[in-house]
């Protein structure tokens, strides 16, 4: 069965989604799970990799590996042993639009995909949160133009028919993430920091490591964007119940 383990923020190396963490890798049902980190969207950064390291390795006691994909990538049939292998996928933030288009020129998604399809955990935070859906709210326009940039709609892998929003009220998203609905329609998809969705199969859950973490569902209707929140609850409910797949 598919799943997937959408994280809206938080801060790793402060164990500030730790809650979810540990949600992410008993979503294995493996005692000691391989854990495949990608850090693409930081820029391979070494010290991302240490703190991915330090939590799930050290922490939930992950049996490790990282899969870096820029600068000299490994050969496609390194990658899809890695990828193969792996209970547990967890991708970094960063921006979304460098790493999708690496993953795009490099077949990256399409191994994913396969990971996906066979129930390997598939999860992330921000740009590793938008990779799974349709589309996600980005900032990577300001690794490019940092004095004069705006969110832009990055297109992700698909495998969940909604837009993906991260960071919801810590950047103050709510304006630009309805301006990006009422624009291209659909559902959308809010996470906060220290919040997530869970999905299995076609059902889903809301995850929370604080008590701020809050999860939104966003439509255009007659013209107009409305939002709810989508209760935390411990029992999984009916992706349909979110309205993925319906038009406005």
């Amino acid at each position: 069965m598919q799943k997937i383990v959408a994280i809206g923020g938080g801060k790793l190396a402060l164990r500030e989604t730790l809650a979810i963490d540990r949600a992410i890798v008993r979503f294995t049902e493996k005692s000691r799970p391989r854990a495949l980190f990608i850090p693409t969207a930081s820029g391979d950064s070494p010290e991302y990799c240490e703190i991915f390291q330090s939590v799930y390795g050290r922490g939930l006691k992950c049996s490790v590996d990282v899969l870096t994909l820029l600068g000299a990538a490994p050969a496609h049939a390194t990658m899809a042993r890695m990828i193969r292998q792996a209970d547990l996928i967890y991708v970094g933030g960063g921006n979304t639009l460098k790493m999708m288009r690496r993953w795009r020129r490099l077949g990256v998604d399409d191994l994913l995909r396969k990971a996906w399809r066979r129930g390997c955990v598939l999860s992330g935070i921000s740009a590793g949160a938008n990779c799974w859906f349709e589309a996600g709210s980005s900032d990577s326009m300001k690794f490019y133009r940092p004095d004069d940039w705006t969110f832009i709609r990055v297109r992700g892998m698909g495998l969940l028919p909604a837009t993906c929003c991260p960071h919801y009220h810590a950047e103050s998203r709510e304006e630009s993430f309805a301006e990006l609905i009422g624009k291209h329609g659909g559902v959308g998809i809010a996470l906060d920091n220290n919040a997530a969705i869970q999905v299995l199969g076609d059902t889903y859950r809301v995850l929370a490591s604080r008590e701020s973490g809050r999860a939104y569902r966003l439509q255009r209707l007659r013209g107009k964007v409305e939002r709810r929140e989508l209760d935390a609850r411990r029992r999984f409910t009916p992706l349909s119940d979110l309205g993925f797949g319906g038009e406005d």
